[in-house]
């Protein structure tokens, strides 16, 4: 493989557009789609305090491995693993990381053309005075229209490209420096009115009061209901963008005068207090209005609209929470295609423009199957569309896998003194937790790791 000139690759130019950017990454879907279900699944304030606990112990050390990774080789994550063990096989941990980043982008970005539809529609009027069931069929009729999503998914796919192909500061962290403060004021502005709702101070008490009997099961081990603590760790886990080599990547453009420890833990804690924030937003509207918490995934595209419909002001909110979802899809997903791009640019030494192009484009054409439903064409792999599959071989096998490989790396075979020299900035930083970090990466994360890995492998066989 050809190689550029490493010199010239691009960088971070602010702390605040390090912390906006990686943020960015980790703020996603997952935080305001995701998390809401899941906490309302799994019985809210109980579940809140252990996917916390996962937080701080488990997710934060692996997002600083990964940013140890890339700013010490300022590589892509396959010549990161190059550098350090040019004669070992740990370059497939990158390998894998792209093609997991290569299939978490083909259905992501279906998703990100739902809420581009769903933002439509809210600016159209397209749920105004169509019943609760009229609203929950518009979902399934938008997935089964036999251009509609893609069209959607196209376009979002072309608004990630722009993006990333203008490059690292004039591109991802330009534009990630105005999409997060509006996704911050976005979300707080829903949060207010979702709290001056009648009825709304029930939403507050089943987020944050722990209710401790529902992680109870008389018929499992010390009758404790262990797939609600897995749920936590495996969405704090996949949350926070770790395991697909995004993280090395944009830990690849952190200076080496940043501070690496402080940028993972204020990045974890602010994809953290958005996923919260969403919580505030849509629990206190979901009681108000006497809907069931545990709505599942139709949460956000069936249930919502609903409570928007019959909320004073609802139209301009419903706006305002589908560009809220836009934006945090769209900063996933520049993060992701960074992946892919940064692999081409530095192995096969193409220019970024080209790369984002061609690595935009395979996606895409991939991404076609994702967002069509899967009656209109016959491709299935085992009983499932193609959405399905990638979905379940990027987030059941290579995201666990690739944080797995990751956290053995460095605790194992990187070591203590590599480690405390590239977080340390060669001894210019005082880092006080390197011990607690350490014992965290080299014997909790992978536990905890595989114990998720093993959980999501029994549900899905």
């Amino acid at each position: 493989m050809a190689h550029v000139n490493l010199a010239n690759r691009g960088s971070f130019g602010s702390k605040f557009g390090i912390i906006a950017a990686a943020a960015g990454s980790a703020i996603g879907l997952g935080n305001i789609w995701r998390f809401p279900y899941v906490t309302g699944e799994s019985g809210g304030g109980a579940f809140l305090l252990i996917y916390l606990i996962f937080v701080l112990m488990i997710g934060i050390p692996v997002m600083l491995s990964e940013f140890i990774i890339g700013r010490t080789t300022q590589r892509n994550p396959f010549g990161a693993f190059k550098k350090l063990k040019p004669d070992k096989s740990w370059y497939l941990i990158g390998i894998m990381g792209i093609l997991a980043a290569f299939a978490i982008l083909a259905f992501y970005g279906a998703v990100g053309g739902w809420t581009l539809e769903y933002l439509y529609q809210s600016v159209a009027g397209g749920f105004h005075g169509k019943s609760s069931s009229e609203i929950n069929d518009m979902f399934d009729v938008f997935q089964k229209s036999a251009w509609r999503p893609v069209v959607w998914q196209l376009i979002f796919m072309g608004f990630t490209m722009f993006i990333v192909a203008a490059g690292i500061e004039k591109g991802i962290e330009k534009y990630t420096k105005i999409l997060m403060p509006m996704l911050l004021v976005i979300i707080l502005a829903i949060c207010v009115r979702s709290l001056t709702l009648p009825g709304s101070g029930q939403g507050l008490i089943f987020l944050f009061k722990p209710d401790f009997s529902k992680l109870a099961d008389p018929d499992r081990i010390f009758g404790i209901n262990y797939s609600i603590i897995l749920s936590a760790l495996g969405q704090a886990f996949f949350s926070l963008s770790i395991g697909m080599g995004t993280l090395i990547t944009y830990g690849s453009y952190i200076s080496k005068k940043d501070n690496l420890g402080n940028s993972a833990f204020v990045v974890s804690m602010a994809d953290t207090l958005i996923a919260i924030l969403a919580g505030v937003a849509i629990f206190p509207a979901v009681f108000a209005f006497g809907i069931q918490p545990s709505a599942g995934p139709a949460l956000v595209f069936k249930t919502l609209p609903n409570i928007f419909l019959e909320m004073p002001g609802g139209g301009f909110f419903s706006i305002l929470f589908f560009v809220l979802l836009g934006v945090a899809a769209l900063t996933s997903s520049i993060s992701v295609l960074e992946v892919v791009v940064a692999f081409l640019v530095e192995q096969f030494a193409m220019i970024r423009r080209k790369s984002t192009i061609i690595a935009g484009i395979a996606i895409s054409i991939l991404g076609i199957l994702c967002a069509l439903p899967g009656s209109n064409y016959d491709v299935r792999i085992l009983g499932t569309d193609v959405f399905g599959v990638l979905e379940i071989l990027a987030t059941k096998f290579l995201l666990p896998l690739g944080g797995l490989a990751i956290v053995i790396f460095v605790g194992w075979f990187y070591g203590k003194g590599k480690t405390w020299r590239e977080v340390s900035n060669r001894g210019h930083l005082r880092v006080w937790y390197l011990n607690i970090y350490m014992f965290l990466i080299k014997y909790i994360a992978p536990v905890a790791i595989i114990s998720v890995f093993i959980y999501e492998l029994i549900g899905l066989f």
